[in-house]
């Protein structure tokens, strides 16, 4: 399979904030709403390169878009909830001046908003999204620069194409980058398994946020993955990458998780 043809540009940024930016009124009544806290990343950064703390280089390569947001300690969970997806609302009942009434917007988490220690919003126990702009707009009022309640509620998550993989590391270590991946979209386990042999399936470990390493040389050879995700969906990915793949590439596969 030939490595993932990536497209970057005005033309995906401008896309992807009509397409992937679309807010949607929702009642409140309809789901099981828990409160938190939101603010936003500083308007004149860029939202692509906010791969932050889950290790995704660009989110619109990851299949994310600009609908992204970093996570306190109680959602992030050590990287856990690295590609999860939240339905965010403004609880306008509790801030009428700056909440957009029944608007909602849904972010996958791409990076950790760390603690102060000092009882800031993202010291535990509280749940708080710190949110590229342009999805915070999308729930709150143009002038609010401080801090805004929210409801939010995981829902699954809808993904473009296949669940691609990002091939790191180098000799006998390789990580992998995993993103673009649906359903609940948060990685619990990953194995790997080569082509050479009756070579078994090897558990691969988290090395931080998206990327999970291995220890075990599997150059030259056609690569396959096992991903299970926390809601215990488990697809296989079977020679998705093939064996003249390089460190730096990246391939996508057909499946995807619904």
């Amino acid at each position: 399979m030939a490595p993932l043809i990536m497209i970057s540009s005005c033309f995906v940024w401008n896309l992807c904030m009509v397409l992937i930016g679309v807010s949607v009124s929702v009642p409140v009544e309809a789901k099981s709403w828990l409160k938190a806290h939101a603010t936003f990343y500083g308007a004149n950064q860029s939202p692509i390169s906010l791969g932050g703390a889950c290790g995704y280089d660009n989110t619109f390569h990851a299949g994310f878009g600009v609908n992204t947001a970093a996570v306190s300690t109680m959602l992030f969970r050590g990287g856990e909830a690295c590609g999860a997806c939240y339905q965010v609302i403004c609880d306008y009942r509790v801030d009428p001046k700056w909440c957009l009434r029944r608007r909602s917007v849904t972010v996958t988490a791409t990076n950790f908003c760390p603690p102060n220690n000092q009882g800031g919003w993202c010291d535990p126990p509280h749940h708080h999204f710190d949110m590229s702009a342009p999805s915070f707009f999308r729930i709150a009022r143009q002038g609010s620069e401080g801090i805004v309640p929210v409801l939010y509620t995981r829902v699954p998550c809808k993904r473009r194409g296949g669940v691609r993989f990002t091939l790191r590391g180098q000799s006998n270590f390789n990580m992998v980058m995993i993103s673009n991946v649906g359903g609940s979209g948060d990685v619990k386990a990953v194995s790997i398994k080569g082509s050479r042999g009756r070579s078994s399936w090897l558990p691969m470990h988290r090395n931080w946020g998206a990327n999970w390493q291995s220890s075990v040389d599997l150059r030259n050879q056609r690569l396959s993955f096992k991903l299970t995700l926390a809601d215990g969906k488990t697809l296989l990915f079977l020679n998705v990458v093939p064996s003249s793949w390089r460190f730096g590439q990246t391939f996508s596969s057909r499946n995807q998780f619904s």
